[in-house]
């Protein structure tokens, strides 16, 4: 693969033949600044990446690795939850190497200390200047980065003062490589379905980060996931009691997302074909009588999981946030 001259971030990938991973390598190859030193997978061990990832043909040689290297400055771990603490207790990593870790092991507060190493949540629109100076990041997942970027201007300002109502639909990719019924071209096609009503585990980190800007945040998520029969994106549609007018909810949206360059406040409605194969978020606000209601827009496995991860790294390493992610929409 084509690699850049001058001072480049060293990254390896652990489980670089997910969907995740697939995705960390498509961007990494033609960020100006990374040299992608190591991709590992346990099952394609001397493969070509490219015979894995076909998308890639083309763009190089590289091959996976089992191994492990530690001359790299960023690692990120594109493994299943549970995966990434069970790789960091048996691999020990050099302390000067950055961790983006995109699963759920890091995310919740309790959970975010092993080995001496501090996860910070990676929401740059929450946890921007944390993440400048971070050492390791949990990367959020994607359902909670979906409903966060609805939600986060309103606990802000200690707007959350009612239960929230969220219908969301993901993409099949979503549910990863792994082989399930529910995964299955013949189930997924034509079909839509409810899973983990009001019990979702992306819940937790939700209201953690709400909870972080308004620490008398007590109110009820009401969270109705569904799986959709198309491929990637995520669309949120909430709404909660509140007294803004439109106007005075457009304006407060606008201002909180002015300095971030991903997300964006439309007033027109809005659809997936505007964000998918991008890092952008797009949220767009209408008022119903007494209530707010929020639509949210993004990619699951750009800006809610790979795409977000190299934000990360990008703010991590003193880049410019949009480094390698200037990505256009396929729209038709």
């Amino acid at each position: 693969m084509v690699r850049r001259k001058n001072k480049m971030i060293k990254a390896g990938i652990i489980g670089g033949a997910g969907y995740t991973g697939g995705e960390m390598l498509r961007i990494l190859i033609h960020h100006p600044n990374v040299e992608i030193a190591f991709v590992n997978s346990t099952s394609n061990g001397g493969n070509l990446i490219s015979d894995v990832h076909t998308d890639l043909i083309g763009d190089g040689d590289l091959r996976f690795t089992s191994g492990l290297l530690q001359d790299i400055d960023v690692l990120f771990l594109c493994v299943g939850h549970g995966d990434a603490k069970k790789f960091l207790a048996a691999n020990p990593i050099n302390p000067n190497i950055k961790i983006i870790d995109l699963s759920q092991d890091f995310r919740l507060s309790a959970n975010a200390i092993l080995q001496n190493r501090n996860f910070t949540y990676g929401l740059p629109e929450l946890n921007r200047e944390a993440i400048k100076t971070a050492k390791n990041i949990a990367n959020p997942g994607c359902f909670a980065t979906c409903i966060q970027l609805g939600l986060l201007p309103l606990a802000a300002k200690g707007l959350l003062k009612n239960e929230v109502h969220i219908n969301s639909t993901t993409g099949s990719t979503g549910a990863g490589q792994g082989f399930a019924t529910t995964s299955h071209f013949s189930w997924r096609n034509n079909n839509l379905s409810v899973y983990k009503a009001f019990e979702h585990q992306h819940l937790n980190e939700i209201g953690e980060s709400l909870a972080q800007l308004d620490p008398n945040f007590n109110q009820e998520l009401n969270f109705v996931p569904q799986r959709g029969d198309f491929t990637r994106g995520i669309l949120a549609a909430m709404y909660t009691e509140s007294d803004l007018t439109l106007e005075e909810a457009q304006t407060l949206y606008e201002d909180y997302y002015n300095a971030h360059p991903f997300t964006h406040v439309s007033k027109k409605d809005i659809d997936l074909k505007q964000v998918v194969n991008t890092n952008k978020a797009l949220v767009h606000l209408e008022k119903h009588g007494n209530k707010l209601f929020i639509v949210s827009i993004i990619d699951n496995l750009l800006k809610g999981a790979s795409g977000q991860a190299v934000q990360n790294m990008n703010l991590m390493f003193g880049l410019e946030e949009r480094q390698g992610l200037n990505l256009k929409a396929t729209a038709f």
